[in-house]
């Protein structure tokens, strides 16, 4: 990988913020006015599940942009993407009240350590000064919110801007460029007072030029951009743009910062702890006939199709092809410039998150995205049962390709859990399941493991006898059933004397026992039960391990119906985190899914968000989640442990146990 050209380098600019903000509106804003075009793009309908990435060219400068998704849902897309952005450009919309709707996104990328830009969308849809809503967006950001422009308005619309670093006033012009005009003077106050403002906030992170402010020395317009710069890059500050793509205003200005502000790849592969010429991999996709492509950035050089890398397991490969990446549109190349994207083909062995290196030794990236704990769930099964062995690949590769699924074979109930991070994403997977592998499924509510226990001790004989012409069966056992504490478990005690048992065929009883409590009168497996076994009978000729094995599960079956049988629910401790307006909300539904709250605190590193401690039954966690976003504006989101079972009674343990009865039938 021989160095490149500072002329060649591509710099990468991700795109991040909630659904409806117009993040993907912005990329494609973005493409258009770099390509000549007018820049105005309406607001696409409905939202983005997967990571995209769009190549531009603006005067003689090369970008990567990085779009991803908005919904909580498919934000787990994002988590290995952003981590080779060398700029973050935060899209938000111009209403103060969805200023809670930024935070898991600025919080992303303050994290990740990645410079980043605020850019208000819809400014034409704006009511009220620019000021009250920087004031409302503030407590969600971790570093000061830098105006670099305030509006100018026309009535109740902004038609256009006064940039502050520059002190040029620009009109917008639908599809065009924008037009150069004095700053009005009626704004003259108004743009000094801003100016200052903003000079002051540079000043906190520069001595010098808060000595230029307190002696009344006008600093020099160089001055004022290389602060804004490294501040930004340092991520001391957050600056603040405007524009609205249905019109394409704006859209021209935030290409040329970007030209000013966007560092160079070097140093998101510093962040990312790549030593010398490599790459690293953003996303998997298993993209047809083409197989497995990896979706990596290059780094420190160009990578050539020639080329050997090392793979996280120490093996050295050449990669089957490259190619650039257009979209959903790929194209066959030789060679990527240092900091381009490119798809890579044939690297089976690599994942997301995995650094490349350009020979030598393997390496590990610094950054590795935490995983995003599954909240939803389905059971699924091939409606065609010659479809099983395609449905196990498919689903390996989904989850390969998607960091916030899970695959599950439940030990317990027997099912193939398909878990993710919300109803729509699970939705989401089913139909790429279908579309791209050909693999058709039907779903349902995953079983609750429930469980059951007793409440009375017994005592039974259990005996097996059959006689079949030749040697027969003798099976004799009197055992005691006793209730044991909860969450003590099985406990069998042998009390045989005499040999009325030869000692063989002891653990023969105990198996039949544990056999009887796979199922219990309930239906449900039985739990913290002590067996005793005091007493029984053999024959010399007809007595066998199965005969004792037989007699043992006859036995505990006719005692575990004497013993007052009892359902036990898994109780599950969830920590759920939301923006504070929804913690209210959240006590009421906690308790009409019949879960108790625990108490609640301050988010750490979170300003203005809880952290809600509950108990809920494990039944209710999926109608739950629902409701949690119904009522927290699709943000909050939890992690859950089983924590202990509990005792279910009356209407709804009948309910419980009649189900299980029409499953079995």
């Amino acid at each position: 990988m021989p160095q490149s050209k500072s002329a060649n380098v591509v710099r990468a600019v991700a795109v991040v913020g909630p659904t409806g903000a117009g993040k993907t509106a912005l990329t494609q804003a973005l493409a258009s006015a770099a390509s000549g075009g007018s820049g105005a793009i309406p607001n696409a309908a409905g939202q983005s599940s997967e990571t995209a990435f769009t190549a531009i060219d603006y005067m003689g400068d090369h970008y990567a942009l990085i779009d991803t998704p908005g919904a909580v849902d498919f934000l787990a897309d994002a988590d290995y993407a952003l981590p080779a952005a060398d700029l973050a450009i935060v899209v938000a919309d111009p209403a103060p009240d969805k200023a809670v709707l930024l935070q898991p996104f600025l919080r992303a990328v303050e994290e990740l350590q990645i410079p980043r830009a605020l850019f208000i969308n819809k400014i034409d849809q704006a009511r009220g000064r620019i000021r009250d809503l920087l004031e409302a967006l503030q407590p969600v950001s971790g570093a000061p919110l830098v105006a670099r422009q305030i509006p100018i308005w026309n009535d109740d619309s902004v038609t256009g801007f006064v940039d502050l670093a520059l002190e040029r006033a620009f009109l917008y012009q639908q599809g065009k460029p924008s037009q150069v005009i004095d700053i009005p003077s009626d704004m003259a106050e108004r743009e000094t007072d801003a100016r200052f403002h903003m000079l002051e906030q540079l000043a906190d992170f520069d001595d010098t030029l808060m000595e230029q402010l307190l002696s009344d020395v006008t600093p020099d317009r160089d001055t004022v951009f290389a602060d804004l710069v490294r501040e930004m890059r340092e991520g001391l500050i957050t600056p603040v743009f405007f524009g609205a793509t249905a019109q394409g205003a704006g859209i021209r200005r935030l290409l040329k910062a970007l030209r000013h502000d966007t560092p160079e790849p070097k140093f998101a592969a510093a962040r990312l702890g790549l030593q010398g010429s490599g790459a690293y991999v953003m996303k998997i996709s298993h993209a047809g006939q083409a197989g497995k492509l990896a979706y990596a950035r290059v780094f420190g050089g160009r990578l050539s199709d020639s080329d050997h890398v090392t793979l996280s397991d120490g093996s050295s490969q050449r990669p089957g092809a490259l190619f650039s990446v257009q979209g959903a549109q790929t194209k066959k190349v030789s060679e990527a410039n240092d900091g381009d994207v490119v798809a890579i083909g044939k690297l089976d062995p690599v994942a997301a998150g995995d650094l490349l290196a350009a020979g030598g030794e393997k390496q590990t990236a610094a950054v590795k995205p935490a995983a995003r704990f599954p909240v939803y769930a389905l059971a699924i099964a091939t409606k065609d049962r010659k479809d099983d062995v395609r449905l196990s690949g498919a689903l390996q590769k989904l989850v390969e390709e998607d960091a916030g699924l899970t695959v599950l074979h439940d030990q317990v109930t027997h099912e193939i859990l398909l878990q993710g991070q919300g109803e729509p994403h699970l939705r989401a997977v089913l139909e790429r399941l279908k579309s791209r592998f050909g693999v058709d499924v039907s779903t349902a509510r995953p079983s609750t493991p429930y469980q059951e226990t007793i409440r009375k001790s017994a005592e039974k004989r259990g005996r097996h006898k059959k006689q079949t012409g030749g040697h027969g069966q003798f099976g004799d056992c009197v055992i005691q059933v006793k209730p044991q504490p909860r969450g003590k478990g099985f406990e069998f005690i042998d009390k045989i004397t005499g040999g009325a048992i030869p000692r063989q065929w002891i653990p023969a009883v105990e198996a039949g026992v544990k056999d009887a409590m796979q199922k219990g009168p309930i239906g449900f497996p039985v739990v913290d039960v002590s067996v005793t076994l005091i007493d029984g009978s053999f024959h010399s000729v007809d007595s066998s391990e199965h005969s004792f094995q037989m007699a043992g599960r006859l036995g505990m079956n006719e005692a575990l119906a004497d013993c007052d049988p009892v359902l036990l629910e898994p109780i599950e401790k969830l920590s759920i985190y939301t923006p504070s307006s929804g913690t209210p909300k959240i006590n009421s539904a906690v308790s009409s899914h019949n879960g108790q709250i625990l108490g609640f605190e301050a988010r750490e590193g979170w300003p203005g968000w809880d952290r809600v401690d509950v108990y809920l039954p494990h039944a209710e966690r999926q109608n739950f989640i629902i409701e949690l976003r119904s009522i927290t504006q699709g943000l909050a989101t939890f992690e859950a442990t089983f924590d202990h079972m509990v005792e279910v009674t009356g209407r709804r343990a009948d309910e419980v146990a009649k189900r299980a009865q029409q499953s079995a039938a």
